[in-house]
């Protein structure tokens, strides 16, 4: 039986330096959100979790990690990785489809409610945290 949503909660994972950590992430969110009674969040939560990982393991060395929480009727996704730089600016809308990479960011901004990143440290490392939220309403 799920829980109830009003409760906050938070999930961390940490993800090695392998593009199968995409899959695993993605399988991942959908437990997460339907053992918590949010299946409705699922395919586009995934959607951004994948982008947010993929873009982590494709653009920097080392560890990433991935992040779901949920606080006050709003889902936040968010990925941190060991490169300081900020993410690289998503393409307009209207040159995604055509574009060979650099979809996964404009993705993220056309699916979620807010979006952005932040310097991060964790466990002695500099890196940043790459995030978004999808509200429940």
């Amino acid at each position: 039986m799920p829980e109830t949503v009003a409760e906050p909660w938070e999930y961390m994972m940490y993800i090695p330096h392998d593009l199968r950590a995409v899959t695993v992430s993605r399988r991942t969110v959908r437990l997460i959100l339907t053992l918590h009674g949010l299946i409705r969040l699922a395919d586009v939560a995934e959607l951004v979790a994948a982008e947010l990982v993929s873009n982590a393991v494709r653009h920097t060395k080392g560890q990433a990690a991935l992040r779901v929480q949920w606080r006050a009727g709003v889902l936040r996704i968010g990925a941190w990785d060991a490169d300081p730089q900020p993410p690289e600016p998503s393409l307009p809308w209207d040159r995604v489809a055509d574009a060979e990479e650099g979809r996964g960011l404009a993705l993220v901004r056309a699916c979620a409610d807010l979006w952005g990143w932040q310097p991060l440290a964790r466990n002695g490392q500099r890196g940043k945290y790459v995030w978004c939220e999808l509200a429940a309403a």
